[in-house]
């Protein structure tokens, strides 16, 4: 996998709004908010997208979730809710192709979560 703005965070040589960091993950603000509060959790391990995970990869990417959870219920969100979202490849949004888990929460989310900007498979 080549090298991302993911592990250039992780290796320190990109700054980034950390919140939380373990041997395994590090969560940070995204830098375009979509929510008043919006921050990615992200493996260390680079995984370029969904389908690249593996079964060896299970429990990392299950703390990914684990850690959401943790930082919701710390920052005071986890009661009222919050989305998780972890897009895949180019029609599902994946701009970086490095895994990572957007958590969003202080607004209310709608239901379907795409824009009149989507495109549909036709």
């Amino acid at each position: 996998m080549s090298e991302t703005i993911f592990t250039k965070i992780i290796s320190r040589e990109i700054p980034a709004d950390i919140i939380y960091e373990d041997d395994m993950a590090l969560a940070f603000k995204d830098i375009n908010p979509q929510a008043p509060v919006h921050f990615l959790v992200i493996p260390k391990k680079p995984i370029a997208t969904i389908n690249d995970i593996s079964e060896d990869d299970r429990l990392v990417v299950g703390h990914l979730s684990f850690v959401a959870a943790k930082l919701a219920t710390e920052m005071g969100f986890a009661e009222e809710g919050y989305r998780t979202v972890m897009n895949c490849n180019e029609f599902g949004g994946q701009t970086v192709y490095h895994i990572h888990l957007h958590v969003l929460a202080k607004k209310l989310m709608g239901w379907p979560p795409y824009t009149n900007k989507a495109k549909a498979l036709e």
